[in-house]
């Protein structure tokens, strides 16, 4: 999710971006996949019609359904000629989608929408790729339902990104938002120290936090999970945390690279959600999370999936509905129109 400071510092990277025209430059080398000279065209070789598609990718859940596809790239069996860069954060990546320096990139639902209004219009969204990876965590038994948090204070990370915008709205809904103190901390790890000196204490973390927050403290529990939330308090949306977006250029120019790319990812999300011990080494591998022993146990927890068509449209556009009541400003200050949704 981009944070407001985030949010910040891309507008001032687009801008300057846009300000010097700034197009497409060469491709990097590849973290976790293929690599080529050739930047986007097709591959030298006379018998191969594979295609340059450059990829883009965060640490975390979101990109967690592109694993195999990244395995199979780095040992030649996918379709196309895929290179991959896994970047820490959204603002290590935002700017290389602007510049043209990637194709497609896997980017929080809301960077989406950000990009989509500065550039005016230059990418659309199309996949989600992971849903809502936040749960409540606590080792108090007496909560067990969403509205059992009133009266409470909960310890989270992200203020002015997801956690914030999804746990406000919710609060706001289950009217019990005047009797939530929500206390934010920087870092994950912080709230699990908390998590563990204070059995009271109640907490909302992101996966594979709240796998490690459990395998290392027994007494903790996950009662709740958001998307259940969600649903419950927005049924005409789903809690989208991840989406898949690709530059306009290469949908018009090279449609069938899309549609084969979005087949593949669906073939590597089924992979991940059929098999999460298989994939998990892959996951740590690509350079996505670094234990693979939480990955396996985490994967069932950080939804991934491959929404696309009327579903992503639907599903998306209620999300970002929601965030910009919230804020206006965490999708780009307005909601993108319909052609923000490839259907394909």
């Amino acid at each position: 999710m981009l944070d407001r400071r985030q949010f910040v510092k891309l507008s001032g990277i687009l801008s300057a971006s846009l300000a010097l025209g700034v197009s497409g430059c060469g491709s990097k080398p590849a973290a976790g996949g293929s690599s080529s000279s050739d930047g986007d065209s097709a591959d030298s070789s006379a018998s191969s019609s594979k295609q340059m598609v450059r990829v883009g990718a965060l640490k975390g859940p979101t990109s967690i359904g592109l694993a195999y596809l990244m395995d199979q790239a780095s040992s030649g069996k996918a379709a196309e000629d895929y290179e991959f860069t896994v970047a820490a954060s959204p603002d290590a990546i935002l700017p290389s989608i602007i510049k043209g320096d990637l194709d497609i990139a896997c980017v929080p639902a809301n960077a989406a929408a950000v990009l989509y209004n500065k550039t005016k219009g230059k990418v659309s969204v199309i996949d989600v790729n992971t849903l809502g990876v936040l749960s409540v965590v606590t080792a108090d038994t007496s909560i067990k339902d969403f509205t059992d948090l009133g009266g409470r204070t909960v310890y989270s990370t992200g203020k002015g990104a997801s956690p914030e915008y999804v746990m406000r709205d919710l609060l706001d809904k289950a009217g019990i938002a005047d009797g939530v103190t929500l206390e934010f901390k920087s870092e994950a790890t912080e709230v699990v120290s908390l998590l563990a000196q204070d059995a009271s204490a109640v907490a909302v973390l992101p996966q594979p936090f709240v796998t490690a927050a459990l395998a290392k403290n027994s007494s903790l529990s996950a009662p709740i999970d958001l998307n259940d939330v969600w649903d419950k308090y927005n049924p005409d949306s789903k809690f989208v945390m991840g989406v898949t977006i690709a530059q306009n250029e290469l949908i018009q120019k090279r449609p069938d690279v899309v549609k084969t790319f979005m087949k593949e990812q669906a073939a590597s999300v089924k992979e991940a959600n059929d098999d999460p011990e298989a994939v998990a080494p892959m996951v740590v591998k690509a350079g996505i999370l670094d234990n693979e022993k939480i990955v396996a146990k985490a994967i069932p927890g950080c939804h991934v999936v491959c929404i696309t068509g009327n579903e992503m449209s639907d599903d998306l556009s209620g999300f970002l509905s929601v965030l910009y009541d919230v804020d206006s400003s965490s999708v780009g200050g307005e909601l993108p129109p319909e052609n923000f949704y490839y259907l394909g």
